[in-house]
């Protein structure tokens, strides 16, 4: 997502959500991915070793190496996890809603849900962006360039409906950038809730990428 700062000491130690799963098998995989988020999120990936895992987990260590190959295996199902996820749940909602304004304030909404439900894991995942290598950084990159594309549409969208003229990249980049910091400031005593906060974000940025308007020419209006 976007480079990240220490986060706030004001950030929840809640657990991250992971997937609802039936078997006992995958009840106890994800509680391991859970534990495995929280030992990412205290020591970062680096860090963090398969003992420090194995104990956070109750797992020993011969049964942490039946699920998991390495460290590596366990960042890559966190982050999948994650992305996938957001971009499922985002793609339900924008399913009835025709309106382009309506839609990105939807996509800003479903971000930032999702972020401060599980600022552990955004935490592991803005500051661990780039360890994951081969075939699993091939796949989560993938997954990171559909979300974003996603959010280029949107926009793409917005400029035809109103007429407008700027860089969607610049725009998505900016918005990414308004969002993504979230979990290093957001204390939930004195910040509203996600729903507020999508609000107002959205109407700031919705309000700038607007004044945008091109005139003839290729000039602004004033």
């Amino acid at each position: 997502m976007a480079a990240s700062s220490p986060a706030s000491s004001h950030a929840p130690r809640r657990r991250a959500e992971l997937p609802s799963v039936g078997s006992r098998f995958d009840r106890r995989l994800a509680k391991i991915l859970a534990h495995a988020t929280d030992v990412f999120y205290e020591k970062g990936y680096e860090g963090a070793s398969m003992r420090d895992l194995s104990r956070a987990s109750g797992v020993s260590l011969s049964g942490l190496y039946y699920y998991f190959e390495s460290k590596e295996k366990l960042l890559y199902l966190i982050q999948k996890h994650t992305f996938s996820t957001i971009v499922e749940r985002l793609r339900e909602r924008l399913e009835q809603v025709s309106d382009p304004e309506r839609r990105v304030r939807i996509f800003i909404l479903n971000h930032l849900e999702y972020f401060l439900a599980n600022q552990k894991g955004m935490k592991v995942l803005s500051h661990e962006d780039d360890v994951l290598k081969n075939e699993y950084g091939s796949e989560i990159a993938a997954l990171k360039r559909e979300y974003y594309r996603i959010c280029v549409e949107l926009l793409d969208d917005l400029q035809r409906a109103k007429g407008l003229q700027f860089s969607s990249r610049l725009a998505v980049l900016s918005l990414f950038g308004m969002m993504n910091w979230i979990y290093t400031w957001h204390n939930p005593r004195v910040d509203a809730d996600a729903g507020e906060l999508a609000t107002q974000m959205g109407d700031i940025f919705l309000k700038g990428v607007t004044a945008a308007k091109a005139a003839k020419n290729g000039k602004r209006s004033n």
